[in-house]
């Protein structure tokens, strides 16, 4: 066989492999959220009712990067359960939603289109959680829809400016034509062969839950429109940063934000403590040998932080102290052999 149509055939296995696996990641990991239609969207979410007696106000989660609603339902609906209605919600482009308009790429619009969605189902106001990437989208909503924030509470976020970029494959998938070729021909194939040690970067250096690839649904991103939009929203990101980070001052609802000191994704000096510093009356906590993953494993303190939010009396600091003894009993696990930080210098 000569060298073009090797390649040629190399191109057709490629494509033909990423529709037949992407089709088999949706059948093994199916949606049971509910698609909402906004007029230009729709958008897919996990509702779970008011309880009759719940203690708490409703509370919006909002996933990060590479992320959809099962990362965070994972980790907070069975303990809040009974105790608040909750909205897990897929951002747009990501999971099972619906991408609509450039706008979405930013932040900002995808901010709008979450507080659309709580219209829908009726929350007034409500705490809005975000985690990672979702903690640039939560300050967003802060901004920009004050009177349905009822306080913020930031796990590990992304806020701020960073002096560099983002990794190579970000910036190729983002683009209109090599984009789309690079999503549909590679990614997936190399996303399977790497989300092992992806995974494991993300939790570093704290072991990764067994449960945490099936639970949280992990392999739906690498599905090519679901990549593409993931790499636009991080491409997008430090500029849009830059903009909207002066005006973080202008927050008024109560803020949390918990931070793991061992952070090798996103910075905790340029972010967290940044954010700390800008909004008016925010609290940092900081937890000694946690990276960055406090949904998973500081839970208990996160849900501390919403009882916080919503004026329940609670100590976070001696939380955090238990939980930094409970990450001690656990053998940390090595270093990952490659960078999967966001700051790229």
């Amino acid at each position: 066989m000569g060298i073009v149509p090797l390649i040629l055939s190399l191109i057709a296995f490629g494509f033909g492999f990423t529709a037949w696996k992407a089709k088999a990641i949706e059948a093994n990991l199916p949606n049971d959220g509910e698609l909402t239609d906004l007029g230009d969207i729709r958008i897919n979410a996990l509702h779970v009712a008011a309880p009759a007696e719940g203690d708490l106000p409703p509370i919006v989660f909002i996933h990060g990067a590479s992320g959809n609603l099962k990362d965070q339902e994972a980790a907070f609906r069975r303990p809040l359960e009974g105790r608040a209605e909750m909205l897990f919600v897929d951002r747009p482009g990501h999971g099972y939603s619906e991408r609509g308009g450039d706008e979405n790429g930013f932040p900002d619009g995808q901010a709008d289109t979450i507080a659309r969605l709580m219209d829908r189902y009726g929350i007034e106001k409500a705490i809005i959680v975000g985690h990672s990437f979702g903690g640039a989208i939560a300050t967003s909503f802060a901004l920009y829809h004050p009177e349905k924030t009822a306080g913020l509470l930031l796990l590990a976020p992304a806020t701020h400016p960073w002096p560099g970029g983002v990794d190579w494959y970000y910036n190729l998938a983002a683009r209109p034509y090599l984009g789309r070729l690079f999503t549909r021909f590679l990614a997936l194939p190399a996303g399977l062969v790497l989300m092992e040690k992806a995974t494991h970067a993300v939790f570093h250096p704290n072991p990764r839950p067994d449960r945490y690839l099936d639970g949280g649904a992990t392999a739906l991103v690498l599905r090519p429109e679901n990549f593409r939009n993931n790499a636009i929203d991080v491409a997008n990101l430090n500029d849009y940063v830059t903009r909207v980070a002066p005006r973080y001052s202008e927050i008024t609802a109560p803020t949390l934000i918990i931070n793991g000191d061992s952070d090798k994704i996103v910075s905790m000096d340029i972010h967290a403590k940044a954010l700390t510093a800008a909004v008016a009356g925010a609290e940092l906590v900081v937890i000694r040998g946690l990276g960055h993953k406090p949904d998973y494993l500081a839970t208990d303190l996160a849900i501390a932080g919403i009882e916080k939010l919503a004026g329940h009396h609670r100590d976070l600091q001696s939380v955090a102290r238990r939980v930094e003894a409970r990450l001690a009993q656990v053998v940390d696990e090595p270093m990952p052999d490659m960078d999967f930080s966001i700051e790229k210098t």
